[in-house]
């Protein structure tokens, strides 16, 4: 049986923030930008915050059906740099989550320096399963139902994978890393990953 997934909108903001929050509490990027866990929790559901309200006004959230699961995509065309972030984002996004926070801004200015250029493509900005149902596959489920449109439409899709977990599924995807791994300062590790598209099959 498939799993049903449809559009976020406004009315699923504050599911999605939490599904995100529970998600990356543990992740190991989210406890490099908010290293200590009593900030972490208090202030984390800012950024995923801002994220999600990002995402909602110039993307696509995906929610499964359920609740248990979702996915903010970003079309980048070919001229965008930076992975659908301005250059003064990353700086307006730390005044508004967390000001004394200097790896919030960080992380959005490393990340955008790493995004590839040039080709059109879908950018998986975010993926987040509540924990009690990770490894159902509903990951699995809501990445395959936009890479399928890739596939149809010829178009590439990139992320960051910011665990061996995650590299792994990604690769079991059809992902490859792409350029040089990104080593936050002090902090983890981060593989950008990139997707052709597949030929339909005969």
């Amino acid at each position: 049986m498939g799993v049903a997934i449809r559009a976020a909108g406004e009315d699923d903001r504050e599911l999605v923030v939490r599904l995100l929050d529970e998600s990356f509490q543990d992740d190991p990027v989210s406890a490099w930008v908010f290293p200590g866990a009593d900030h972490r929790r208090s202030t984390h559901p800012r950024l995923m915050a801002a994220f999600t309200d990002l995402v909602l006004a110039e993307g696509r959230v995906d929610v499964t059906e359920d609740g248990a699961a979702c996915a903010l995509w970003l079309s980048v065309p070919a001229d965008d740099h930076a992975g659908g972030t301005d250059d003064d984002g990353p700086a307006r996004l730390r005044a508004a989550v967390d000001p004394d926070n200097e790896r919030v801004e960080l992380i959005g200015r490393l990340t955008a320096g790493i995004h590839p250029a040039g080709r059109a493509h879908e950018y998986l900005w975010m993926i987040g399963v509540t924990p009690g149902r990770q490894g159902e596959g509903l990951g699995t489920a809501l990445i395959e139902s936009v890479l399928g449109r890739c596939d149809r439409e010829n178009l590439p899709a990139y992320l960051e994978a910011s665990s061996d977990r995650s590299r792994r599924l990604y690769e079991r995807l059809g992902f490859a890393r792409t350029g040089p791994a990104l080593d936050l300062p002090e902090g983890p590790r981060m593989w950008p990953m990139w997707r052709e598209p597949r030929p339909p099959a005969r």
